[in-house]
């Protein structure tokens, strides 16, 4: 932890052999990456890794738990303030957000309506925890739409934005991260193209601060099985890069080269923008 904030997460025991193995491999990263996001031990189990992630959380906490008895209350002085968003219509229901700011930053943010009944209680059940941990890493509604939930992900970042625009934009910046006063220039800038076995991958980030505020391939696989992977792993990418601050991101399984070529490309970029 540092300045009472969650930087890295790790486990340094996890379930091993036989079908553990392949469990943990899949699950851990993802459940290191929610921390960090999520800033607490609130956060989703990864499906198919329940006691994984049950056992995960637990550690979580009572390691949260000792960082904050000896770091006094370092958890969120600066008054939080809860905003629910405007109803957002989809064509399958009404999506509602509502966010807690702090600091101006989100440090929780939660749909209190989405699309439900048949298929959509399925989608939203998959889509908006992840939504949720994207909203609290970028600190904006400029977030990712989920694959496969197209419609959810549109009415979340409209309710999201309402919400956002209700919180004061005075003081200490809004929670858009515009870092006004604070001289937290925002720079976009663009890595090289890194070759992969299935084509070139290529990174934009915008930094402020001295922190990655968004990511986004502009370049990536494509044709074939590779449309599939890209749309998979790249949303994940860009919000464990605005997460995690670095180039020292997890790849995602099942795509090792488009994972590997975005870190490369998310590092030159990096070192342009001198972080």
């Amino acid at each position: 932890m540092s300045g009472g904030k969650i930087t890295q997460a790790e486990a340094v025991q996890a379930p091993k052999g036989g079908r553990s193995d392949q469990i943990t491999a899949s699950s851990v990263p993802r459940l290191n990456q929610a921390v960090v996001a999520a800033q607490s031990a609130e956060i989703d189990a990864v499906s198919g890794a329940t006691y994984t992630s049950a056992g995960y959380k637990k550690s979580l906490q009572s390691a949260l738990d000792k960082a904050k008895a000896s770091a006094g209350a370092s958890q969120g002085s600066g008054n939080a303030q809860t905003l629910t968003g405007d109803v957002a219509q989809t064509q399958y229901g009404p999506v509602q957000v509502r966010v807690t700011v702090a600091g101006g930053k989100i440090t929780k943010a939660e749909a209190v309506q989405a699309p439900k009944g048949g298929r959509s209680d399925q989608i939203t059940a998959s889509s908006v925890p992840r939504l949720n941990q994207a909203a609290v890493a970028a600190g904006t509604a400029d977030i990712d739409a989920v694959s496969g939930a197209t419609y959810t992900s549109a009415g979340y970042k409209k309710s999201l934005q309402s919400a956002l625009d209700k919180a004061p934009a005075g003081g200490s910046g809004s929670a858009q991260g515009a870092g006004s006063g604070s001289g937290a220039q925002a720079k976009t800038v663009t890595g090289s193209v890194a070759q992969t076995q299935y084509g070139p991958v290529q990174v934009r980030v915008t930094v402020a601060g001295g922190k990655i505020t968004k990511a986004e391939a502009v370049q990536a696989p494509k044709g074939g099985r590779s449309d599939q992977i890209t749309s998979s792993s790249v949303p994940r990418l860009n919000q464990a890069a605005v997460a995690a601050g670095t180039a020292q991101i997890d790849a995602v399984s099942g795509a090792t080269y488009t994972s590997a070529g975005y870190k490369q490309s998310l590092q030159s970029a990096l070192d342009q923008a001198g972080g």
